[in-house]
């Protein structure tokens, strides 16, 4: 019977589980409905900026450049490492914490690599192997605009200052509950568009073309980065739910299966004592 009672605990424990597991799946669908709406409106507006920029960048030809388009030759590399606070959402975290390492060895071997992380998991995990610049893992407490831009304008000073040479985006990105795409997105300096794109001549710029580019170019930086830790955002809520629903299922069957022992375990443990008794009484009777 004591194996009978080792059983009932096991089942006892992994129900429990499953109600854990159920609850966070419930939480992180909740908040990833409101994250996935977040990420889906402000996309177009941020793709529309970026490419109207890219437009007006390319139609300058080199006159008035911006400070945030200085292309130097790359020795010195920041990667933004966009991960979350918490753990139990799959391959979440461990997939931006490979592909930042596979940037360290293999696309800036012979460079200088620092990071600068937003999530206490890349944080405490690139630490140990990497210079950490600094770590924003409170964002998430406050997820505003606001806030991001802040973060958004230091980057931009160490680029302009000369501190680093290039910085790079790490990050998930949402594309539904299962599935999330890591991306490297070059961050700073600003990337050109690619072929004949750039704004018509014919238009007019008021105040000018040149002034109109040193405005968007900080605002589409911060938005940039503010899509990218959205996106990441969203992708966690999404792998969590994913996640506990995997692990609520399994956890389900294991307890089926234990069930099912258990039954043949106290089902055999029946017949043997109805064995006992049929045998001693045969014995009394004799």
């Amino acid at each position: 019977m004591a194996n009978l009672k080792e059983i009932r605990n096991r089942i006892s424990s992994i129900s429990s589980t499953m109600q854990i597991t159920s609850a966070m799946k419930m939480v992180s669908a909740a908040k990833l409905k409101k994250a996935q709406d977040a990420i889906t409106a402000m996309r177009p507006y941020s793709d529309k900026l970026t490419e109207l920029l890219q437009g007006l960048s390319a139609s300058l030809e080199g006159d008035g450049g911006s400070e945030y388009a200085d292309n130097r030759p790359v020795n010195k590399v920041l990667v933004i490492a966009i991960t979350s606070n918490r753990g139990l959402c799959g391959g979440f975290n461990s997939n931006i914490i490979k592909q930042s390492n596979s940037l360290v060895s293999s696309k800036y071997s012979g460079k200088q690599v620092d990071f600068y992380t937003i999530g206490k998991k890349g944080n405490d995990i690139l630490g140990k192997k990497h210079t950490i610049l600094g770590d924003q893992s409170k964002v998430y407490d406050d997820l505003t605009f606001e806030n991001v831009a802040e973060i958004a304008e230091f980057l931009m000073r160490l680029f302009t200052k000369g501190d680093y040479d290039k910085i790079e985006l790490v990050y998930n990105k949402f594309k539904n509950a299962a599935t999330q795409i890591v991306m490297t997105e070059q961050f700073l300096p600003i990337v050109g568009a690619e072929g004949d794109t750039a704004i018509a001549a014919d238009y007019i710029f008021e105040p000018s073309k040149v002034e109109i580019v040193k405005e968007l170019i900080p605002k589409s930086l911060k938005t940039q980065l503010f899509k990218a830790i959205r996106d990441s955002f969203a992708s966690e809520h999404g792998a969590r739910m994913t996640a506990m629903h995997k692990a609520t299922d399994n956890a389900a069957e294991l307890r089926d299966e234990l069930k099912l022992t258990y039954n043949k375990a106290r089902q055999a443990a029946i017949t043997s004592e109805i064995l006992e008794i049929v045998g001693g009484a045969e014995a009394l009777n004799n």
